[in-house]
């Protein structure tokens, strides 16, 4: 077994900062996939899995313990006032905020979920998209008030109203369900849609898993990631496209279709889910993006920047995770694009440039923090800003 650190920086479901990730890999003629740690990662790559890439173990150590790592964020808790600080600082640079933002997710804790709630209050799409991600991922039930109020609150951007309705669906408890069969005709589409999604994973996790269990029509999720749906059965990558692309079937079931897809993970998998580009519906096509974006495989990369290159004639919820996913995968080829994309009319595609370049430099760089080296850095950040301020 190969044991690979990853140390990224990136957005929605990307990995972002410090202590990433731990992974492990089994032999290539196994046939199950990595399961990936994403519990130390600062930032948003709960949902990205990456590529089987190795990081010279000479610039890198392992902690020497699993357990060590896990129980690591408990003893972080007595920073969350300088994090919270941090996050809310709209002086901070957004890729840096970014970081602050998973690290309090990977702390977790009711003090942690506060600490994002009081952000919803700022003026970035893709920062507040984010903090809603996060709080799904989270599945603590203490985020569900804040997460209700975004959802309701139609001065929301529709992405973070999305975003909202997803991360409760992802939380998964009975209770959500009333607030999301109440926005199920909301006249947001991308809302309405996200609801319909949501309250199916609702009624898949309180019943619907068991009895799928039961027939077969069930796989595990590799990945370190709450889903918004369960990866249907295993299948042939040409099944599997087949119900990806009926428009006759439920989002529900083409998505998880989809994860289906992402699971299989080899070459044909990933240019059956690039084909998922030519649906109507933009949040498909936003979490087709975001899929191979988690799956880091090279080839997805033409389909991605074509996508992104479509401009203004395509929704920005879709071109933004477009270039979160090439941050994500990182390789030479996906630069340029981003470099030229970071100054895009739609600010929310612009501000996932920034971020995604940081992603990439930061895959290419070999950094290594640890998660607590990396709270002791915003911390003396915070207080160094405290102290200016005070002079």
């Amino acid at each position: 077994m190969i044991v690979t650190l990853r140390f990224c920086v990136s957005s929605r479901r990307l990995g972002f900062g410090f202590f990433v990730r731990i992974r492990t890999l089994p032999l290539l003629n196994l046939a199950h996939k990595p399961k990936v740690f994403d519990s130390f990662c600062s930032s948003h790559f709960s949902h990205y899995s990456g590529t089987q890439k190795k990081i010279d173990s000479t610039h890198h150590t392992l902690p020497s313990t699993m357990n060590e790592l896990r129980d690591s964020p408990a003893t972080l808790v007595q920073h969350v006032p300088s994090l919270r600080i941090a996050l809310n600082d709209p002086e901070r640079p957004l890729h840096e905020r970014f970081r602050v933002l998973f690290t309090l997710k990977n702390i977790g804790g009711a003090a942690a979920i506060d600490a994002i709630a009081e952000c919803f209050k700022d003026d970035s799409a893709l920062l507040k998209h984010e903090l809603a991600y996060c709080l799904g991922q989270l599945q603590d039930t203490h985020a569900i008030p804040c997460l209700t109020q975004v959802l309701q609150d139609t001065n929301q951007e529709p992405m973070v109203r999305h975003e909202a309705a997803e991360a409760l669906g992802a939380i998964g408890t009975p209770e959500v369900l009333a607030t999301l069969v109440a926005h199920l005709e909301d006249p947001v589409v991308e809302v309405s849609e996200t609801c319909q999604i949501a309250v199916a994973r609702v009624k898949w996790e309180n019943g619907g898993k068991q009895a799928a269990q039961q027939t077969g029509d069930f796989s595990e999720n590799p990945y370190d990631s709450v889903d918004p749906a369960p990866p249907s059965a295993p299948a042939t990558a040409a099944e599997l496209r087949g119900r990806l692309l009926d428009t006759e079937l439920t989002l529900f079931e083409r998505y998880r279709a989809l994860f289906a897809l992402r699971n299989k993970g080899d070459p044909e998998s990933v240019l059956a889910i690039v084909d998922g580009f030519d649906d109507k519906s933009a949040l498909f096509r936003h979490e087709i993006a975001y899929v191979l974006g988690q799956m880091q495989h090279p080839v997805s990369v033409p389909g991605l920047i074509k996508v992104l290159e479509r401009g203004e004639s395509e929704s920005s919820m879709v071109r933004h995770e477009c270039a979160e996913a090439l941050g994500s995968i990182a390789t030479d080829e996906c630069l340029p694009v981003l470099e030229r994309y970071k100054q895009d009319n739609q600010r929310v595609v612009k501000e996932s440039c920034v971020v995604a370049l940081d992603m990439h430099a930061f895959e290419n760089s070999g950094e290594f923090l640890t998660l607590e080296q990396g709270v002791e850095k915003i911390v003396r950040e915070v207080k160094a800003k405290q102290e200016s301020a005070s002079a």
